[in-house]
């Protein structure tokens, strides 16, 4: 085999931040994280482990601390904390750590043993059959200031040319720890959570970056397709105009029925299933040939057995003749089976498979003291994968602290209820306090439940704002997933979440960028940035989206009065717009705001910030083929007043760069000049760096969303200095957007947008929004004519007189409302648009 790529890795701490005693060790690693250890016979673990791979980052720039023994006290003091040791075995009375400047917690102490109640989770290793809420493992941030990661237990990585008497080609090999003790991480960053995260990335390695495709749609249902139905399916999918990236082959691609009970079940398989598919070569290029990479699906537990294809190969790498029909076992503890187990895989790879969907569901257990097969079948899949340049990737599930070195992860077969979908807003945003955030979820829901279209719809768009929107489904007749399979409204929705992922590639494959570079995940809790904010922890199914978003989607159903669903929506301070109305929402208090936003089937309540910009791809012929994923010819970026604004999109030329390269890097700065009612401007300035992956030319549509109309003589767009006359303007009344494309701009010269007359907010039209409300709303018709009258003359003032609108009891067969008063519901909806624009 190839050389095997290496895990990179630092572990030793840095000897002048280490204290230690003859079966202590202390090693302050930042002032903010310490390593506490114990050993009971001295001899302590330096070694990389399956969670930590680099302890001294800060070798040019050593942490400040001091060091005091007092009354048989060892203090170590730094600028963050303060650990208080008795150098004895590890006690609650002779052990802790206070976390300094915490502001609002008389907790900020830990003792030794203490349960971290007030840490704020991390995530599960898997949603398998999860119907609503499940428990979360520990974050590395906590309410109280501190949190603690116990590492004592994992394996290490060592260097060997042997295991267990084996030759061992992989150059590196996880071994349990010969010296059993207390090995702990104490993060003492006190409400400087993003700071945390960052240094936990540090600590256990950087998130990889994602290979571009990855970011757009995956297909994926546990069926039993045939070679020509799944390309019947995509063929119907681009008639439809609707993207797909990633094709998921579920374990029917090989044998399962066929499979002699001699040998077991055929859960495990190698073999493809011929009759299902009779050329997997001519299968997979067609799908590569319509912008489609391919995985397909292994529950490796039951070996190699004899009736498959690669049985010969592996049995006799092994010392089996081939003859006997001898099981080859799983045993990934062996260097050799594994050497024979990747062959077959590259063999299967060398048939057009792109990369492996690794689904371990059959326990924890292997034949090395403490290994977990996931995480051991992650990280061999991962670092193989990326052999001779490959770009790594893996999909599997999450396997315990560190997890996120070895992305895409699969969440597991979710219920399709309301209360599963209510539950993964706040499981996908949490997770990043463990660094986790490439989770892909089974969008739309895999089995059990109910048909609920408009569940359906939402999650759908739920889709849109994951990290990774892979759409999945069980195999029964009654629950595909292919949006013509709904009514028109909610097949609409879909369709209209589907094409709206794809179109974000640009802005997420920058946020991609981010998260490798920066240790910034894509989806973050909203108290991340407003720590000491009580109202940002209990939105906990709002999140940010990337630098520029903030998103709430809608997890519970319409009601049935207004035929709108709600949100509870937290804006910080400042002035937001809605992404896709321009409607301008603000939030002028140093708390924020929290607000109801209603939305109807095909609405999601996703909120841009003033000054926000986001580049979009539109799917158009100048971009290509649907499926494409190329550096698009055409951006349209939308903008949004109200602030100066800054965003520098990242491209690159798609090969390997697990480990983002700077030299691979290809960015265009972009900038926003606001003054209110005075001139604006919008610049592109010129792409630099790795210039050769974009196009030569671009065309560029800049949108201001949310601002009044422009005469077209008032616009001028220059390229390299040099007015282009020709630019087109235009402007939406329905998104309240000016728009101006200019085309044919080479990459390295800079685009200005001017305004020469200023632009200032559109006028709100909070009236006809809200007459839309009314107009929907289920109701007595005299009700709506006396609201409608009221909100015309009063405005917001309306609202109250609302509350005591008389109305009678009504005489629709599903809506029964209070007979003396309007539904809350429909005040409530009305109150948005009234409300939004309201300095409070």
């Amino acid at each position: 085999m190839s050389t095997f790529p290496q895990l990179a890795t630092n572990p030793g701490m840095n000897p002048a931040t280490v204290i230690q005693g003859d079966r202590w060790r202390i090693g302050v690693i930042t002032e903010s994280l310490i390593r506490i250890e114990w050993q009971d016979d001295g001899i302590f673990e330096d070694h990389a482990t399956q969670m930590v791979v680099d302890r001294n980052w800060l070798a040019a720039n050593p942490p400040q601390f001091t060091k005091t023994e007092r009354d048989g006290l060892l203090i170590v003091d730094t600028p963050a904390l303060r650990v208080t040791y008795d150098m004895q075995p590890f006690s609650k009375e002779g052990l802790s750590v206070v976390v300094k400047g915490v502001a609002n917690s008389q907790m900020n102490t830990w003792h030794y043993g203490e349960d971290q109640r007030g840490n704020l989770r991390g995530t599960a290793r898997t949603l398998d059959e999860v119907d609503g809420e499940t428990k979360l493992g520990l974050g590395v941030i906590s309410h109280d200031g501190w949190a603690v990661i116990d590492d004592s237990t994992s394996n290490v990585i060592v260097e060997a040319a042997e295991v267990k008497g084996e030759a061992n080609p992989f150059g590196t090999w996880v071994v349990p720890r010969e010296h059993q003790g207390k090995d702990l991480y104490i993060f003492g960053y006190g409400h400087r959570y993003i700071e945390a995260v960052q240094d936990f990335y540090k600590l256990t390695g950087p998130t990889p970056l994602l290979p571009r495709f990855t970011l757009g749609n995956w297909w994926s249902r546990y069926h039993r397709y045939t070679e020509d139905e799944y390309l019947t399916l995509v063929d119907r999918f681009e008639k439809e105009g609707l993207p797909f990236t990633t094709a998921v082959i579920d374990m029917d691609w090989h044998l399962v029925d066929d499979v002699d009970p001699k040998y077991g079940s055929g859960w495990t398989g190698y073999t493809w299933n011929r009759d299902f598919f009779p050329d997997p070569e001519r299968f997979q290029r067609t799908l590569h040939e319509h912008g489609l990479r391919t995985t397909l699906n292994v529950h490796p537990r039951d070996g190699v057995r004899a009736f498959e294809d690669g049985y010969a190969e592996v049995a006799e790498h092994m010392g089996i003749d081939p003859k006997s029909g001898e099981p080859v076992e799983f045993d990934l503890t062996s260097p050799r089976f594994m050497d024979a187990y990747f062959d077959l895989h590259h063999k299967l790879e060398d048939m057009g498979t792109d990369f492996w969907w690794l689904d371990w569901q059959q326990g924890g257990v292997t034949r090395q003291k403490g290994l977990d097969p996931l995480w051991m079948l992650n990280h061999m899949h991962y670092l193989d994968s990326g052999r001779d340049g490959r770009w790594p990737l893996t999909f599997s599930r999450y396997a315990g602290p560190g997890s996120h070195r070895y992305p895409v992860g699969f969440s597991g077969d979710t219920v399709v209820t309301w209360e599963s979908l209510k539950f993964q807003p706040y499981f996908t945003s949490t997770a990043s306090n463990i660094g986790y955030g490439w989770w892909s979820h089974d969008i739309g829901g895999h089995m059990f439940g109910y048909r609920d279209e408009e569940l359906e719809a939402r999650w759908y768009q739920l889709g849109a704002f994951s990290p990774i929107n892979r759409l999945h489904s069980t195999d029964s007749p009654f629950n595909g997933k292919e949006p013509w399979n709904f009514h028109a409204a909610t097949r609409d929705a879909m369709d209209k979440a589907l094409r709206l992922r794809h179109e974000l590639l640009p802005y997420l494959y920058t946020m991609n960028w981010r998260a490798a570079a920066d240790g910034r995940p894509l989806v973050e809790p909203m108290y991340w940035q407003a720590p000491e904010n009580p109202t940002a922890y209990e939105m906990e199914q709002e999140f940010r989206f990337g630098t520029e978003l903030v998103v709430a989607p809608i997890v519970e159903p319409i009601d049935g009065n207004v035929q709108l669903a709600k949100a509870d929506v937290w804006l910080p301070q400042g002035t937001w717009f809605d992404f896709f109305t321009g409607r301008r929402y603000e939030s002028a208090s140093a708390k924020g705001r929290k607000l109801e936003a209603w939305r109807d089937l095909d609405g999601i309540p996703a909120f841009a910030k003033a000054g926000g910009i986001v580049p979009l791809q539109p799917l158009d012929e100048a971009n290509g083929a649907i499926n494409s994923v190329g550096n698009p010819a055409h951006l349209q970026v939308v903008v949004f007043p109200g602030a100066d604004g800054s965003f520098e999109l990242k491209e690159d030329d798609g090969t390997n760069q697990a480990q983002p390269l700077a030299s691979a890097l290809a960015a265009t700065p972009m900038t926003f000049e606001w003054k209110d009612g005075a001139a604006a401007a919008f610049t592109i300035a010129p792409a630099s760096g790795n210039v050769e992956a974009l196009p030569v030319e671009r065309t560029w549509t800049v949108t201001f969303r949310g601002v009044a109309e422009v005469a077209p003589e008032d616009v001028v767009v220059t390229v390299a200095g040099v007015t282009r006359d020709e630019a087109e303007v235009s402007y939406d009344e329905a998104t309240l957007s000016l728009s101006v494309t200019v085309k044919d701009v080479p990459v390295d010269a800079e685009v200005s947008v001017h305004a020469t007359s200023g632009l200032r907010y559109a006028d709100d039209p909070a009236i006809e929004d809200a007459f839309t409300v009314l107009y929907n709303a289920q109701i007595r018709y005299l009700s709506k004519e006396r609201a409608y009258q009221l909100v015309k003359e009063d405005g917001a003032l309306a609202l109250t007189a609302l509350h005591t609108l008389e109305s009678t009891k009504s005489d629709h067969p599903r809506h029964d409302f209070d007979d003396s008063h309007m539904p809350e519901s429909v005040i409530q909806a009305v109150a948005e648009p009234l409300l939004r624009a309201a300095r409070v």
